[in-house]
């Protein structure tokens, strides 16, 4: 065995790894070139080296790039870690340090999370790491995970029901459903909604497919109920400015209610039926658990917006 494993790399050049690495972060041969400080020829001739190595054409051609193949994201996900691992022993980097360090992190996340999450982390690395540069990228549960094997993103914030072998997760905090709208405008006998005044109100939606059909639909039509949705759009920007003006509902995440309410003069509500809760997570590849700057930044997001604090929240 040892033999065949000698003779197979004596076959390929372990350079072709990093033309390959920036081909799939680059979906261009002109800025793979450029990236690796080589002619486009030459990294055209190592494409067709990997394509010969692998028996796959890993990348095709369309009009914005290239596309890698099924094959290609698959062996992504198998030489990255080596790619690091090597990377690391090599260079045996120092422990990160914040106050001193220069580095850009991206982060995958949604609107609504980037509204709640970054004014306090921004805040914190104004003081202990004021070299340190975020650049919030956006993404949700169907995105994130294809986004950090990628390497679009180094950390990930979300709901993610699911986590594969080769990334890690980490629970942050849950979230419900409540209603927020204007007390002035939309009349409550009670301290929460009622049913009825619920439904006799219209409301705005917010739905990644921008349709005026969502999950809080599905769970009234299983009651035989219907509410009235006059208003949808893929981000929570202009919802709350709609129901500050007009007497409308608007059902959303209680972390981003709690913001409109404080900053807007709105009223939150529980939903007046059962809904389940949430958990938001970080996720990150597993081939980045001995980055210690990233290890630093996830610390940073559990210490400011861990579970404990996110349950007296919702207190």
């Amino acid at each position: 065995m040892p033999n065949i494993i000698e003779n197979d790399f004596r076959r390929f050049d372990l350079n072709l790894l990093l033309a390959f690495r920036a081909l799939l972060e680059e979906r261009s041969v002109t800025r793979a070139a450029q990236r690796l400080f080589l002619g486009q020829p030459a990294v055209s001739g190592a494409l067709k080296r990997l394509r010969e190595a692998f028996g796959d054409e890993l990348f095709v051609r369309t009009p914005h790039g290239i596309t890698p193949t099924s094959r290609a994201l698959e062996l992504a996900r198998q030489i990255e870690p080596f790619l690091q691992s090597l990377h690391q022993a090599l260079t045996q980097p120092p422990a990160f340090d914040p106050a001193r360090a220069q580095r850009v992190f991206r982060i995958g996340l949604s609107d609504s999370l980037e509204v709640l999450l970054t004014p306090e982390i921004m805040d914190r690395l104004a003081t202990t790491a004021p070299g340190v540069k975020l650049i919030a990228r956006s993404t949700d549960s169907t995105r994130a995970a294809a986004m950090l094997d990628e390497g679009t993103i180094e950390l990930a914030i979300g709901v993610f029901p699911e986590c594969v072998q080769w990334q890690r997760r980490q629970p942050l905090f849950q979230w419900r459903f409540v209603s927020v709208y204007n007390p002035r405008l939309v009349k409550s006998r009670r301290k929460h909604l009622s049913m009825d005044e619920f439904l006799r109100h219209r409301h705005v939606l917010t739905s990644f497919s921008a349709g005026l059909h969502g999950f809080i639909d599905e769970q009234l039509a299983i009651q035989g109920l219907k509410r009235d949705v006059v208003f949808s759009s893929s981000n929570f920007a202009t919802s709350p400015f709609i129901v500050r003006r007009t007497p409308a509902i608007a059902t959303v995440p209680d972390f981003i209610g709690r913001v409109w309410r404080d900053t807007l003069d709105l009223a939150m509500s529980p939903l007046p039926f059962d809904v389940p809760r949430y958990e938001v997570s970080l996720m990150w590849a597993a081939a980045r658990d001995q980055d210690p700057g990233l290890a630093w930044l996830a610390a940073e997001f559990m210490n400011a917006f861990g579970v404990d604090r996110a349950r007296a929240a919702h207190s």
